[in-house]
């Protein structure tokens, strides 16, 4: 499932999106990984101006905070689950723009990378449901978020059985709680996508040879200086 994605470190400035996202072609491209800072778009309904919060991706586990786990929540539970009907039926939902996302596909004991990515370069938005933590020893609560999935399109479908729920602009308001939408009609947004311009591409694993010795010099023992 997903675990990784990337986008435009400009995104993360942005806090109105008054005009659809584009990529641009000569920014730098940002990864965030699970347990990583996100950068999260709120909705306010009373100024009608977005912002942008810092979540750490994936819940504190309730035994080992330091853990994030959950770090997913099923679109056909979401209402449901304990750990996040409250937050969803709260309005305590919130959207990250990405470029490309990441599903991992298992043969036998390995994990095979794959990078989807939408074929015309606009922006996605990822569907997300976040929640605020009081954690003993810690002097501030920690904003936490889990990405929503929904069953795998045709094309993902070929390595897993879910992917991110990806928002198209015109429902970014109503999953921000911008316009009013009742927590089945929130719901409702969260739902696959068949898009045949996305592409899906294997990443290549990058080899990282062992740094050859000086000429002359042997190979120190372990833990012990190798002098030159």
């Amino acid at each position: 499932m997903c675990g990784k994605f990337t986008a435009m470190a400009s995104w993360r400035k942005v806090v109105r999106f008054s005009q659809p996202l584009e990529a641009a072609r000569d920014d730098e491209i940002v990864t965030y990984r699970v347990a990583g800072i996100l950068p999260v778009i709120l909705g306010d309904p009373g100024s009608g101006e977005r912002r942008i919060v810092p979540m750490q991706w994936g819940f504190p586990h309730p035994r080992e905070p330091r853990r994030p786990q959950p770090i997913h929540a099923r679109s056909e539970t979401v209402d449901t689950t304990p750990a996040f009907a409250q937050a969803f039926r709260e309005g305590q939902r919130g959207i990250v723009a990405m470029r490309t996302f990441n599903e991992g596909e298992d043969i036998g004991s390995k994990t095979v990378q794959w990078t989807v990515e939408p074929g015309d370069g606009v922006v996605r938005g990822l569907a997300f449901i976040w929640r605020r933590f009081e954690i003993p020893g810690r002097d501030t609560p920690l904003l936490a978020c889990v990405l929503c999935t929904v069953p795998a399109s045709r094309l993902i479908g070929a390595i897993t059985d879910r992917m991110p729920a990806v928002l198209d602009e015109a429902d970014w308001p109503a999953w921000l709680g911008e316009t009013a939408a009742t927590p089945e009609a929130a719901k409702a947004l969260l739902r696959t996508r068949e898009d045949s311009g996305w592409r899906m591409t294997r990443e290549e694993k990058v080899a990282n040879p062992r740094k050859k010795p000086v000429d002359g010099a042997k190979r120190a023992a372990p833990g012990q200086a190798k002098l030159l």
